[in-house]
Formats: structure tokens, sequence, C-alpha cells
């Protein structure tokens, strides 16, 4: 229910409406028309509160299986909830569960944060079939909520704070847990008092562990996950710092992962090749010591190919996805000449500092050819030097692709005939300064066939010598989506200068070109 929400959605309501359709409501109407769904959403919300009071005909909480709790405060924060729809949803019975606090000039408001979690101490009170906790959770309601779950599996919290003295509870009460997520938890003590966590709740059951941005988690916490190291298969950390990059040898129990990812926000971490040669050891140790692993991302982690490099020779280790971004390809000769070895990858994606020596671009090409069971190759910025032969070959020598998206220097119709061998191709992103023509464009489309259907093609950086006029651009619309119901994109290389992908949706966003003022790029 939380995905099809139209306040996660921001209030819109014609997510599934199209371009047509959506030209076609008024400001006023579209506005009435997010009121009512918001409206409809508030009452859903209310049914389920007010069913644990036991003031509905059917105990609907009794059924309930998944509660995110973030959904019902982002509904309460949201600005159509208010004056009407406020006045409904706390009428009567819930009227004495609104919390509010002070606003500007000595005015109340609603606190959203706190009035969730006190609905949320309602619902919890009849929910014996719960199986997964999210929101932004308080310690003393997390801690009186554990008993009533007997069920729960998951809990994705905001704050990893809301643990403390949870351990104790989950092993008493909940034995089926499994999965732990949260965003942040920076606090000197976390350390410590995640590793008692850990520790509290009964050992070799966690099987997943995401944290989403900062915490200051190290050495005790990593220790204390041996704890579950026959357990643990996925390990997510985000915006890891260097306390936690010179405590990753601490990790060496947890042998069993088959996801692994590690993440840098800030790009400050240690390159402990060269600080720390002797943890770096261990770290690899550990790392190819885990024969089960499938999935690794590494991002903006310094040195992150010197790591990786070690698991891609191991024998015993067979990848089916693998992320590196933040690298250079200077640097990388060795990671690139490693990456033939695991032929079994399926989804590859690389970002880096691009060479424009041929050598680099021939390792990394080389390499590239034998992993023939790729399905989604995603190159940015690494293949800036890229060409017509170089595309020709990737495509000649992966037949298995359905999502590519690259860059490129000066990339002509010359690809077309190799790109529409590949009968399964659904996403082609062209993020390469390109002189495509009209004609060799709709040549390739007109060679597409059923594995091609609903195919996205993304010309992102045309030349502008080689502009498409409107009419041009409609034909290949209207072509793309007879042929196989697909969708043309076209946008000029000038104002526009690259695209960033927004991991992992594959979502393109534009970025602006310095060397243009915003007054320039506007008037064009």
């Amino acid at each position: 229910m939380h995905d099809v929400s139209p306040v996660t959605n921001r209030g819109s309501s014609d997510v599934d409406m199209s371009a047509q359709e959506r030209a076609k409501i008024t400001y006023k109407a579209r506005l009435n028309q997010e009121e009512v769904m918001t409206m409809r959403w508030a009452q859903l919300w209310r049914t389920i509160i007010t069913s644990a009071l036991g003031k509905t005909l059917f105990p609907y909480t009794r059924y309930i299986r998944t509660l995110n709790l973030e959904d019902l405060e982002e509904l309460l924060q949201d600005s159509k909830f208010k004056n009407r729809i406020s006045s409904m949803f706390f009428d009567g019975e819930l009227a004495a569960h609104k919390i509010q606090t002070s606003g500007p000039k000595n005015t109340l408001r609603l606190d959203p944060g706190r009035t969730s979690n006190t609905l949320g101490e309602i619902i919890t009170t009849s929910t014996p079939m719960l199986e997964e906790l999210s929101g932004k959770i308080e310690n003393d309601a997390l801690l009186r909520w554990i008993p009533r779950t007997p069920r729960l599996r998951l809990l994705n919290l905001w704050y990893g704070g809301a643990l403390v003295g949870a351990g104790p509870l989950l092993r008493q009460h909940c034995h089926h847990f499994k999965t732990l997520s949260f965003w942040a938890w920076d606090h000197p003590e976390a350390d410590q008092k995640f590793a008692d966590f850990l520790n509290e709740i009964n050992p070799q059951t966690l099987e997943s562990l995401e944290i989403f941005s900062l915490a200051s988690i190290g050495a005790e916490s990593f220790l204390a996950l041996s704890c579950h190291r026959d357990s643990l298969k996925e390990l997510k950390l985000n915006s890891i710092n260097s306390t936690a990059m010179h405590s990753l040898h601490m990790l060496a129990g947890c042998t069993n992962l088959t996801t692994l990812l590690l993440t840098d926000a800030t790009n400050r971490t240690v390159y402990l090749k060269m600080a720390h040669n002797e943890i770096f050891v261990e770290v690899v140790a550990w790392l190819t010591s885990c024969k089960k692993l499938r999935s690794v991302t590494f991002r903006n982690i310094r040195g992150g190919q010197d790591l990786l490099t070690p698991i891609l020779l191991e024998n015993g280790i067979q990848l089916t996805s693998l992320e590196l971004r933040g690298y250079a390809m200077a640097d990388a000769r060795d990671f690139h000449q490693a990456l033939a070895h695991q032929t079994s990858l399926q989804e590859l994606q690389l970002q880096g500092d691009s060479d424009e020596t041929g050598e680099g671009v021939a390792t990394l090409v080389e390499s590239l050819c034998q992993l023939v069971n790729l399905t989604d190759l995603r190159l940015q910025d690494i293949s800036d030097y890229f060409t017509d032969e170089v595309l020709g070959r990737l495509a000649r020598s992966l037949p298995k692709l359905e999502g590519w998206y690259t860059s490129g220097w000066g990339v002509t119709d010359a690809i077309w005939a190799d790109m529409a061998m590949l009968k399964s191709l659904r996403r082609l992103d062209m993020a390469a300064l390109s002189r495509f023509t009209a004609n060799g464009i709709l040549d390739f489309i007109l060679r597409l066939g059923p594995g091609n259907k609903g195919l996205v093609l993304a010309i992102m950086m045309a030349d502008v010598d080689c502009d498409l006029t409107e009419t041009e651009q409609t034909t290949i619309r209207e072509t793309i989506s007879a042929q196989v119901d697909g969708r043309f994109e076209f946008q000029l290389q000038r104002g526009m200068t690259c695209w960033e992908i927004n991991w992992p949706s594959g979502q393109l966003i534009p970025l602006p070109d310095p060397d243009i003022s915003e007054y320039e790029a506007e008037s064009d």
C-alpha cells in the first residue's frame, strides 16, 4: 500500500496517466484531484487505527504483515493534510492522540513524528501477524512493541539508536528476526551500542544488514557480526568512514556473504593499500575467502580497484553483478585485465576517469568482450574515448545485452548495423558525442525484432551540427512506437555536456555545461 500512496509520490495522482491526459487537466482540477486522493489515503490510515481500537466491523489490523509508519508520518506532514482532512482524521476517538508542538507566534502545530509513534502504539496492540516494521520509531516505543510482534522478521529504522536495549527483547520474543536496516547512527557510543545489540540477539540469525547513511560503527560492531558469520548473507554499508575502513579486516569471520556493498559518500576514506598495507592484505584475505559472493558494489572507495582485483582472480568466486565507481583508468590496468576471469557476470557498472591513451581503452575492451553473459552494461566516463569500432566490437561480442549505457567520442551511424544484432536489447543510452542521422536511426529501428519490444533509445549528446528536425524526431518516435512499442529520447550536446546515472534506478540526470552560461542555455 505504501508504494502506491499519493503522498509518497509527492502528491501526484497521475502517475499512470499519459501526457495527453495530464495536459487536459486544469490546475484547479488537479488540486481537487490530489486532495481527493489524500483524503482517501487518510481514510485508509484512520480505518486501520480505529480497527485497532475495536471500532470497525472487521478486525483489519490482526491481518497486517507489513507496517510502514514513515508513510503515515509523510501523510501527516503533507501540505494537503490540513484543515478539513486533518479535522476528519482526528475526529472522535483519535482526537486525544493528536500531539502538537509550539509553532510561530505562539501557535500550535501538529508534530508528525511523535503523532505517528503514538498512533503506531495503538496499531501494534493488535498486530499479531506483523512481520515487517518500518519508520522513525523512537527507542521507548520500539521496546514496547517488540513483545507484541512475535512474528517480526524485518526492522527498517530511521535512527539506529532506537535499537539500544532491543536485543534481549528480540531474542526472547522474535525468533524469526533476520533483516535489519537503519538510516544513520552518528554517535560516539554507536559502535559499542550496536555491538551489544548484535551480541544480544539470537546468534547466527541475522541474514541481512544495511546502513543507508552515516554511522559511527567500526571494529567492535564488525567483530560482533562474527556472531552471525554463518547466517549473514547481505552486508551493505553506505557512507563508510576511515575508522570503519581501518577495521574491515575484523569482518574476517563473515565468509558466507553473497552480497557486499561499500560506499564512501565523502570520498575521504583511507587508501588502504598505500597507507596500511598490512590491513589491506588482511581485507583481501577476507574478501577472497567469501566463496559465495555473487554481487559486489564499491562506490568511491579509494583504491577500490585494488581490493576487487583479487576477488576477480579467485577461481572459487563467480560474480553475477559488479559495480565500481570513483576510480581512474590509469590506475586500473590489473583490475580491467582481471574482469575477463568473471565470465559469469550478468550486470556490470563502471564509472571512473577515462584515459586518452589507446592502451587503457584496449585493455578494458578486450576484457569486456569476454563477458558473454552480460545482460546489463553501464559505462560512465570510463568509456569517454570509445569509438565506432569499439562499440561495434562490444555489440558483436555481447549478444545477451538487454540494457546498455555508454559514453563515447565521435560516434556515427556506423554502429547501427552491429547494434541491430542485439536481439534482446530493451534500453540503449548513448551518452556519447554522436553524429547520427535520421536515416541511420530509422534503419536501426526497422531492423528490430520481437525481442526488442519496449526499447528505449536515448541519444543524449548529439553534435549540434547533426541536430534532428522536429519532423525527423516525430518520424523516429512514430516508427519506434509502431515497430517495437518503444520510445525515443533526443538531446543536443550543447548546454548539456554529460548525463549522470542515478544508480540503481538508471534514471538519467542532466548536468549543466560549465562553459555555457545559464542565460545562453535558456536562450537556446
